[in-house]
């Protein structure tokens, strides 16, 4: 069944007006008719299904049925990452919302040398892989920051892993060894690396672990979706 992300609250018998995207994409290519069932949810009220109950030039209207499932979320977990060519940025939130991170955070460091994403861009493409792959809320998609800046601000009870092209990190399923449930962050780094003062500035973070991902150099899209992936495996609880 067809799922819709909506920003509306969510209610039994309640009539939902879709956007003139969302009429289209029902009606016109997933060929949707009056009487069809769809699944909507907004990350606050849970899963409804509703009905089409108008489909016109004006756009579709649901009534809202049922709720099929009660509000869950997934672990409070973050990716950060230096901003990268816009096509592997927009692989990595698609990725990002599908292997369940609550947030993808761009980063600037010194050797970030790319274009400038468009969020708003980034946060249509999270709804979309939140639609299809079923998970109950939307990841938020930030405006970059500089990681001094980052590191300046960061709320201490979240935890860093921090992923070190070089050194001597342990793998990452090891470095997670034992680590207590948490908030969490993944950091992943530019496509030139983290800088000698950088990396020693994170190395020295108590709230840090540093964690390597392999003897081999991985593109930027490629390590975010290696580290979330083993991060759930060490961590668990995802939905």
């Amino acid at each position: 069944m067809i799922r819709l992300f909506v920003a509306t609250d969510l209610a039994q018998g309640q009539a939902l007006a879709l956007d003139s995207g969302q009429s289209r994409y029902l009606t016109a290519v997933m060929r949707r008719v009056v009487g069809d069932q769809v699944l909507v949810f907004n990350g606050r009220d849970g899963e409804w299904r509703g009905a089409i109950e108008v489909s016109g030039k004006r756009g579709a209207i649901l009534r809202l049925q049922a709720q099929e499932r009660p509000q869950a979320l997934g672990p409070d977990l973050d990716l950060l990452v230096a901003v990268v060519k816009r096509t592997r940025v927009e692989t990595i939130v698609e990725k990002a919302a599908e292997l369940g991170a609550r947030r993808v955070r761009l980063v600037i460091t010194e050797r970030t040398n790319a274009e400038r994403s468009r969020i708003d861009r980034l946060q249509v493409i999270a709804a979309e892989a939140a639609e299809q792959t079923g998970r109950m809320d939307v990841p938020q998609i930030l405006e970059p920051v500089k990681l001094a800046k980052l590191l300046a601000d960061w709320h201490a009870p979240r935890r860093l892993l921090f992923c070190d092209e070089a050194g001597d990190a342990k793998p990452v399923l090891a470095a997670l060894d034992g680590a207590p449930p948490a908030p969490w962050a993944i950091l992943i780094g530019p496509e030139g690396g983290f800088s000698p003062a950088e990396r020693e500035t994170l190395r020295g973070l108590p709230y840090a672990t540093p964690a390597t991902l392999g003897p081999r150099i991985l593109r930027a899209d490629t390590a975010a979706i290696s580290a979330l992936t083993l991060w759930q495996a060490a961590q668990g609880d995802w939905i």
